[in-house]
């Protein structure tokens, strides 16, 4: 596991979306994993002005999401579609086509989780994987239990995340209870993995998962099992570990 300190959020985005770029020149069929929420709205920032610089061609390019809320119409301005082609796919020259994350719509969960891991496995993998961290650890919407879940599947969200995503919404009643994810073994088998983390509220969950015992209690830890990751972290959230 390579660390990266960076002094602060914009250093972070900058060199989160200096090596996805990097993925892309060196392969650009590459198939690029991604994440939501705040953190990585930087990088996609960043990816997006090397591509109007005429740096980056994401013409070639097919992307997974991590996750999607169970419930969300695509149009609905909480969704994870909407958000990604908000920050990111509108703005470059990615084939809508080559764009996929689960559909938060699908009403028979056990079908929509097979049918997105069969997809990821059809393409041959991923070749990098973006990771945001979660305050309790999770990573995609895999929360914290009792064992590392394997594969796609519907999660129930915990309270403490709920509280996280409110902000997002008028209120915590609007916030979904469910959501689609990549499973723990999904992640895993990425060929590579970038994960993003800022700000001193994550300082405790970097140490737990970067530096503590692997558990499944503390979903991310089990990157520390992975033979590539790459942590982009900033001083803040690196505060509490030791480096």
């Amino acid at each position: 596991m390579r660390i990266y300190k960076a002094k602060d959020y914009e250093e972070m985005s900058q060199k989160a979306a200096n090596i996805i770029a990097a993925q892309v020149v060196l392969k650009p069929e590459c198939v690029l994993g991604l994440a939501t929420g705040s953190t990585p709205i930087g990088t996609y920032s960043r990816l997006v002005e090397k591509y109007e610089k005429g740096d980056l061609d994401f013409s070639k390019v097919t992307t997974v999401n991590l996750d999607e809320y169970k419930g969300l119409p695509r149009e609905n301005d909480q969704s994870y579609y909407y958000f990604m082609h908000e920050n990111l796919f509108d703005k470059v020259n990615i084939d809508p086509a080559s764009t996929n994350l689960p559909d938060g719509t699908k009403e028979d969960s056990d079908a929509e989780c097979a049918r997105y891991e069969a997809l990821i496995q059809s393409l041959g993998g991923v070749d990098l994987q973006l990771l945001g961290l979660g305050h309790n650890g999770h990573i995609g919407f895999n929360e914290p239990a009792d064992v590392f879940e394997k594969d796609t599947h519907c999660v129930d969200l915990q309270e403490r995340t709920i509280e996280a995503n409110k902000r997002f919404f008028a209120s915590a009643d609007d916030v979904p209870r469910q959501a689609y994810t990549m499973g723990i073994g999904t992640i895993m088998r990425a060929k590579k993995i970038l994960v993003v983390v800022s700000g001193e509220d994550k300082a405790e969950t970097v140490a737990k998962a970067f530096f503590g015992p692997v558990t499944p209690q503390v979903p991310a830890s089990i990157l520390q099992m992975h033979p590539d990751v790459t942590v982009v972290a900033d001083e803040a959230a690196l505060s509490k570990s030791p480096v």
